[in-house]
């Protein structure tokens, strides 16, 4: 921080010099080599800390140590809340395996429901396949549309087609729609 407000310094001091030259000294056409531009750069640079004022540096001073203090706030600040942003992201993490493992176990209760349905329907096939079609349209007829047509969908078109002619011929038109669209 130093190396920068001695930059800031001769800026300055530079600032003035350059402004105190277009006052006095015409412009000069001169070209130098570096050795000389650097030397008289030097000479220069002497003079004008000469005129410089030891309360207009010490002001200068306090103003740079006022703006590193400040800079020194914000950056505090600033590493606070990327702080904050990494705890916020691990707990964002965290809930979202959470809410992964929740749903993992909440679909393999749905699949378990689903095994044990399709077991229970799988077996109503067993017992509607083994009676009589009229035994088997009257129970199907007063079965919920939807359980009627996964069974009669897994019992032998022959059988199914009894079934369908034994049954009252709305249920059995209803369940005939629904049966077509099943096989789709």
């Amino acid at each position: 921080m130093k190396i920068a407000m001695i930059f800031f310094i001769l800026l300055w001091g530079l600032r003035t010099f350059a402004a105190e030259e277009k006052k006095v000294e015409v412009k000069s056409d001169k070209i130098y080599s570096e050795e000389e531009f650097q030397s008289k750069l030097s000479v220069e640079l002497a003079r004008m800390l000469k005129k410089i004022n030891k309360d207009d540096l010490t002001g200068f001073a306090k103003e740079l140590m006022d703006k590193e203090t400040e800079l020194k706030v914000k950056d505090l600040a600033q590493e606070s809340s990327v702080q904050q942003m990494t705890v916020s992201q691990k707990e964002f993490e965290k809930k979202v395996q959470e809410f992964q493992e929740k749903q993992k176990t909440f679909l393999s209760c749905l699949d378990a429901t689903d095994q044990k349905e399709n077991k229970r329907i799988e077996h109503m096939v067993a017992v509607i396949s083994g009676m009589k079609p009229q035994g088997a349209a009257d129970i199907l007829s007063v079965q919920g549309p939807e359980i009627a047509v996964q069974i009669l969908g897994m019992l032998e078109p022959g059988k199914v087609s009894k079934i369908f002619n034994l049954m009252d011929k709305e249920i059995s038109a209803r369940l005939q729609k629904q049966y077509l669209n099943m096989k789709r």
